[in-house]
């Protein structure tokens, strides 16, 4: 190749879950099912009313067609109307945008919020899109580090003495990915307060928040009628609504805020996919119980997850879980992550992703997304880890 590639591009590493995936053909048993723990995706299809009345839209010409950079409006307005069930929230259709998955919500408010050599505070574990996201724009990411006794929850102090001059946001994942850790609401108040004090926003991506146990309101943040001022919500329908291939996201913020990230939306991808728009209409108006019962059923996985994983004879040793993740220290101080996920796949056939692609100094650690599987699934998953450890 005779053209020279951005450096700030060549210089990320490969997107992890290629990586992993590349790592199949060095299986030594390819008659052993494949455990798939590696990424995060609904292990049960779309409700059965969606899909049946998606087909009943296929046919209407306009189907295929554009719509609105931010969104149909009444899309739009059935969002905020569950919101107001949800969160209790002080929200109209022009503060939010309709996205190509939470991945373009994210990029949407980078881009808008800074400039090459500026600075976001991340939490520890990160969810790697977003590193990888920030080292392509120029932005320096600030790691608050991971402290295992405190399951990589932020603490706020920590988090106040990384702030500079440069400082343009604080970026939480809350229930975390890769941990699933949930922030508490109290915590996400301070760091708000710190935000705000500061002049900066508390950006928080909340894509797995359908999926945190016993409380439908994860944070009182939308309750504030100044929230648009220090607050920007990073949102995914794929995981709520099992849509993870119509890539239905959404950013919250702003009208203001709103108006300047369509700029870049529009050279992006124009708008998000008219039938994706459709379904996340029909769920946000239909589906709030299919919603709570998945939540119930993710738990109830969760929980028979944990007590599998923690019983005797298991060397990995479980750090954290909630939602659709556990994260994992594994038995082999002499290895990294990197090197266990992989002799993972080719001597056991089971998916997992490396520690170090949620912060350089994770090697001890794995990401394990049991949300993909099923039930059944579990006593087998874990078997293989006890003997693999052996």
């Amino acid at each position: 190749m005779s053209f020279r590639i951005n450096p700030a591009v060549a210089a990320v590493h490969p997107p992890p879950i290629t990586e992993v995936l590349g790592w199949l053909g060095g299986r030594k048993n390819s008659d052993l099912a494949l455990i798939d723990l590696c990424q995060a995706v609904p292990s049960y299809p779309p409700a059965a009313a969606m899909t049946s009345h998606l087909k009943a839209l296929l046919d209407d010409p306009l189907i295929a067609r554009y719509t609105p950079d931010e969104g149909l409006a009444e899309v739009r307005e059935a969002v905020c109307a569950r919101y107001r069930r949800i969160y209790g929230a002080v929200i109209n259709p022009g503060r939010i945008d309709l996205t190509v998955g939470a991945s373009q919500a994210f990029w949407l408010a980078m881009i808008g919020l800074c400039e090459p050599g500026d600075e976001v505070i991340v939490q520890e574990p990160a969810y790697f899109d977003h590193p990888m996201g920030l080292a392509m724009l120029g932005i320096r990411m600030v790691a608050a580090p991971f402290v295992p006794e405190n399951r990589g929850i932020p603490d706020p102090a920590t988090i106040a003495a990384l702030i500079t001059p440069r400082t343009r946001a604080i970026l939480v994942v809350t229930p975390s990915n890769p941990t699933g850790a949930v922030t508490p609401a109290p915590v996400i108040d301070e760091l708000y307060e710190l935000a705000r004090s500061n002049g900066i926003p508390l950006v928080l991506d909340e894509t797995y928040a359908e999926f945190i146990a016993g409380s439908p309101r994860p944070h009182n943040l939308f309750t504030r009628p100044d929230w648009p001022e220090n607050f920007i919500q990073i949102m995914s329908f794929g995981k709520t609504y099992a849509l993870t291939g119509f890539r239905a996201g959404m950013l919250a913020a702003s009208e203001e805020f709103i108006g300047q990230a369509l700029k870049a939306q529009d050279s992006m991808t124009v708008c998000q996919p008219r039938i994706a728009q459709l379904a996340v209409k029909f769920g946000a108006e239909n589906l709030d119980d299919w919603v709570r019962d998945n939540c119930r059923m993710m738990q109830q996985r969760h929980d028979r997850f944990r007590d599998e994983f923690t019983g005797p004879g298991n060397r990995f040793e479980l750090v954290t879980s909630g939602a659709f993740f556990a994260w994992v220290r594994h038995p082999f101080p002499a290895r990294t992550g990197r090197e266990v996920a992989r002799l993972l796949v080719e001597e056991a056939g089971v998916l997992s992703l490396p520690g170090e692609v949620f912060g350089p100094a994770l090697t001890p650690y794995l990401r394990l997304a049991f949300g993909n599987i099923d039930d059944s699934a579990i006593p087998e998953a874990v078997a293989r880890f006890r003997a693999i450890a052996k």
